[in-house]
């Protein structure tokens, strides 16, 4: 067992099942966490017979960075996991602080056309330390502190739920990663039952949606879940969870060159939209050549940003990253693995 898949309230209930005081767990999380030590023997006020336990019982870091790519603003990372399977990640640079972009799963079911970690069927979940160290190697290649989470990388974070949220519970512990609940956001394509049953969890996490379709037409083709759950079943569980948490919502919206990007989408988008606690973020698309969608010119998306701000929607176009590297999700582990 890795020992970063633990909460402070696991390691104690750990340290009281095999007899010792549970304020032992504080000590480890202040190694772990706070002095950022990667080998037992080095948790120097724990004694002997405790460490070589440890040692026995649990392992501390089992994935790697093999690739590492930057471009202004923005660095990339591909991760090894300790059986050979790829994630990516990517740390970002605003005027307010450092956002990591991280992977939930090892590939991923939904199917939506668009994207290149889809290309690869899911083949397993992701345990909460293989999320964990993605922000800990990080921090510690560029020393650099990490104050806002995305869980927006490869895979569907709802359709691995338990972990995510026992991930949130150890980032947001204050003798943890600390990073605040309102700085860690997670995003899904609509998996309707997760939505409802997240907006209960009792942290103040964000919720992003990724929309993508102003209707069920367009969106049927783009992204299978949307034959699973239509556009009305979502947004019922949208606005569940904006009134169980008066918590606004972020929509996103990749704009793909002639499919969902005409003015009259836009209007639909508006329509859709209007009167919710929601933004939207218009994402500008960034190719790949393993599929043939285009990004949309920047004229249409001006036009786009101008129906809906028109019709009183709270928009904006994503700041875009990493045009020089394999910034699309999924597209560094692709590139890597040809």
């Amino acid at each position: 067992m890795n020992i970063y898949d633990y909460t402070l309230k696991d390691l104690e209930e750990y340290f009281l099942s095999i007899g010792e005081k549970k304020f032992k767990a504080l000590q480890v999380y202040d190694w772990l966490y706070q002095k950022r030590k990667t080998n037992f023997d080095e948790f120097s006020n724990l004694k002997k017979e405790l460490i070589t336990r440890l040692k026995e019982e649990f392992t501390l870091n089992d994935i790697t960075i093999i690739k590492h790519e930057e471009d202004k603003d923005v660095s990339k990372f591909l991760f090894e996991l300790a059986d050979g399977e790829k994630i990516e990640a990517v740390l970002m640079n605003h005027n307010y602080g450092k956002s990591i972009c991280i992977s939930s799963e090892v590939g991923c079911n939904m199917g939506c056309k668009f994207c290149e970690s889809g290309r690869l069927k899911k083949r397993r979940e992701l345990k909460p330390h293989e999320m964990v160290l993605q922000i800990l190697l990080i921090e510690s290649v560029l020393n650099v502190k990490i104050t806002s989470v995305v869980i927006m990388g490869i895979g569907e974070p709802f359709d691995n739920y338990d972990n995510i949220i026992k991930f949130i519970s150890i980032i947001n512990e204050a003798h943890g990663l600390a990073i605040g609940s309102r700085h860690i956001t997670v995003s899904t394509c609509g998996l309707v039952p997760k939505i409802k049953e997240f907006a209960d969890f009792n942290l103040q996490v964000n919720l992003a949606i990724s929309l993508h379709a102003p209707n069920d037409v367009i969106r049927n083709q783009i992204m299978p879940i949307s034959r699973r759950y239509n556009l009305e079943e979502l947004f019922e569980a949208i606005d569940y969870y904006i009134k169980k948490t008066n918590r606004r919502v972020t929509i996103e919206y990749v704009m793909l060159k002639g499919i969902n990007d005409s003015p009259q989408n836009a209007l639909e988008l508006a329509n859709l939209l209007k009167g919710r606690l929601v933004y939207v973020n218009l994402i500008l698309y960034n190719e790949t050549s393993n599929i043939g969608y285009k990004r949309t010119l920047k004229k249409d998306v001006d036009k786009f940003y101008e129906v809906l701000s028109t019709n009183g929607i709270n928009v904006t176009v994503r700041r875009e990253y990493g045009s020089k590297i394999s910034a699309a999700c999924g597209q560094l582990r692709s590139k890597y693995e040809k």
